[in-house]
């Protein structure tokens, strides 16, 4: 079977928009392919439709079809909060307009988009029937937001809105996991635990990636499992550049690495990659304020069975308990199921987020901040427990 490019590393367009605007028929459009279901019944998209693919010239991409964000009643609010999710992780929000519309509702996305930074296209669709006025025309160039004319039934401006993408497309960074740690020839040392929660005959989504982006950076890797390391490290005729460990064997590795050979988890890596380190090192620090009774917030970006030992449910909780000396108050969120107010708790931890793109994630630390509640990960909380946070970031501190 063909492996695909991760869906976390996909540029994320996503179409918002009023109910029956032709968000559906615009999806399809673009992607040349029914994905979406298209109905001249309002309220047709209840959940949103992604579909992941490759568009010429802008590479891989994730379209993400959206409720109307007028759908009435009680179901109907639960599918623009649906809608709403999807705002926080749109690299790219296609605005759909259907004909002789705008009002409040385009309004608000205008706003909301241009507060998160978001790049953003108008799509005037139906533009057949009416198109919209000057007034709109000049509001929209006055914030300098892009507009197509399109008919999407008929594939009429479909080039065009696809130019309008490659333009908002963000410039290619080259953004790195590791690849800036090491020089070509480094040799790092991946240590990845087989247990219980390991899943079977693979090995999971950021070790993968994290062996690719050595590779891609013309640098050695030696994968062994936690028992491995001692023997491993003496086998080796001068020490690696940098050890990489699953932060769960973060107590193990750190007796067995020697003082002067760099060392880091793979949550750690992704801490940066996908979010912001500095602030979740900063919000790791807070750990040291928490207090028996103290509420925490314990998030998942992707849904899963946890098992007995589960990192989220289990491990962690237990190793704060016994660093704060009582019991804290646990609470868990996953997927896109967020607390809107986080006020009662101190902290918030995260998962590494591997499965998510890099603007949901610091749309997620966005939240945070703006209610003033430090947000941390997986990788750091351990080590700041451990007590050796600093050597975990020590790397990312000394560059090459």
């Amino acid at each position: 079977m063909k492996q695909g490019t991760p869906k976390g590393l996909r540029l994320h367009i996503a179409l918002f928009g009023r109910r029956n605007v032709g968000k559906s028929s615009l999806l399809n459009a673009i992607a040349q392919q029914q994905v979406a279901i298209v109905s001249d019944k309002p309220g047709t998209t209840t959940d949103p439709v992604e579909k992941s693919m490759e568009l010429p010239v802008i590479g891989p991409v994730v379209l993400i079809d959206t409720a109307g964000i007028d759908d009435p009643g009680d179901l109907g609010a639960l599918r623009v909060d649906k809608t709403n999710q999807a705002v926080e992780r749109a690299d790219i929000a296609l605005i759909v307009v259907g004909a002789g519309q705008w009002g409040n509702y385009e309004e608000d996305l205008v706003t909301r988009f241009s507060e998160k930074q978001t790049p953003t296209i108008v799509v005037f669709n139906q533009n057949d029937v009416a198109g919209p006025n000057e007034e709109v025309l000049d509001r929209l160039s006055q914030l300098k937001i892009p507009w197509v004319f399109t008919v999407a039934s008929n594939n009429t401006g479909i080039f065009e809105l696809r130019s309008a993408l490659l333009n908002a497309a963000p410039a290619d960074k080259d953004e790195t996991i590791i690849g800036d740690l090491v020089a070509p020839g480094d040799l790092v040392v991946l240590v990845t635990p087989i247990d219980d929660q390991a899943p079977k005959g693979r090995l999971i989504l950021p070790q993968v990636q994290t062996i690719r982006d050595l590779l891609d950076h013309d640098a050695y890797c030696l994968v062994v499992k936690d028992g491995q390391l001692s023997n491993a490290l003496k086998d080796l005729n001068a020490p690696p550049k940098l050890v990489v460990t699953d932060s769960q064997a973060f107590a193990k590795v750190f007796t067995v690495v020697p003082p002067d050979v760099p060392m880091t988890s793979f949550s750690i890596l992704f801490s940066r990659f996908k979010g912001d380190l500095a602030t979740m090192a900063a919000g790791a620090n807070a750990i040291k304020d928490l207090k028996p009774g103290d509420k925490v917030l314990i998030a998942e970006a992707c849904g899963h069975h946890p098992g007995e030992e589960d990192i989220g449910k289990v491990k962690i909780p237990a190793l704060l308990n016994k660093f704060v000396g009582g019991h804290l108050e646990f609470f868990h969120a996953q997927g896109r199921d967020f607390p809107s107010d986080l006020s009662p708790y101190k902290l918030v931890i995260h998962c590494g987020a591997c499965m998510w793109n890099k603007k949901a994630m610091l749309n997620r630390l966005l939240e945070c901040h703006n209610q003033n509640v430090p947000i941390t990960n997986y990788g750091l909380t351990i080590a700041f427990a451990l007590g050796i946070l600093d050597r975990a970031i020590k790397p990312f501190l000394a560059g090459r």
